[in-house]
């Protein structure tokens, strides 16, 4: 299970940018606590979530996106795994 704190937010932000999404975080009216927007590679999370509605909301996205692991180093993809690992377990 990844803690919820600051530093495992980091962690998934820079995930994300080594996918080439970028992590905008900005108030909206949608209902979860982030999006992808359409045809782009910007993640928009509700700023006003708090950390573990962030983290959790960007792990329901990278769970359910399509993720090259060659694009990413050794630490990534052990984050990257123990994420899906989670998911198998639920």
């Amino acid at each position: 299970m990844l803690a919820f704190t600051q530093h495992n937010l980091g962690k998934l932000e820079d995930l994300f940018a080594t996918l080439g999404y970028r992590v905008r975080y900005e108030k909206g009216s949608f209902r979860t606590g982030a999006c992808v927007l359409q045809n782009t590679r910007v993640i928009v999370v509700n700023r006003f979530s708090n950390l573990e509605v962030r983290i959790q909301s960007l792990i329901q996205l990278l769970r359910d996106m399509e993720v090259d692991i060659t694009l990413l180093d050794e630490k990534k993809i052990a984050l990257y795994k123990m994420i899906k690992k989670e998911e198998v377990a639920r």
